[in-house]
């Protein structure tokens, strides 16, 4: 990627997205396996965030030059932890790697190390049991407060 389509892609808020996107691919990846459910979702949802499918391409090749990047928003954090969550539960078999993995995220994101892991637990909780983002939120709020 040139530094014009860098700057292109921070002027329209996608640096952060292709953070977000390395990060999914990562916990779809972690089991060692990226089936049809994950790959509809991360499709779903580099469509979300405007990331164009050439965009994910060059993610996926350049995986290693991509940082980690925290969003500011509270909401934003929440929400790409969310989604990665989303992404560890999608296929129905949380693997020990893909856990871990989440916990891992949930800490690099700022929350308190010690409720990680009961925060990424409640979230799939709620992921599987059909509540939405807004809904999960309310429902972890004690946690992440």
């Amino acid at each position: 990627m040139n530094l014009q389509e860098f700057l292109g892609l921070f002027r329209q808020g996608k640096i952060s997205a292709k953070s977000h996107m390395k990060n999914l691919l990562e916990m779809a990846w972690a089991d060692g396996e990226f089936d049809q459910s994950e790959k509809d979702f991360l499709n779903k949802l580099s469509r979300k965030y405007g990331v164009s499918k050439r965009q994910l391409d060059e993610i996926r090749q350049e995986k290693d030059t991509i940082h980690f990047i925290v969003p500011e928003d509270e909401d934003e954090v929440f929400t790409e932890l969310f989604e990665l969550v989303q992404m560890m539960v999608i296929d129905e078999d949380i693997d020990r790697e893909e856990l871990r993995l989440c916990i891992l995220f949930a800490k690099k994101f700022g929350y308190k190390h010690d409720s990680c892991e009961e925060l990424v637990d409640s979230i799939a909780s709620n992921i599987r049991n059909g509540h939405s983002l807004d809904e999960t939120k309310r429902r972890v709020e004690w946690l992440i407060a």
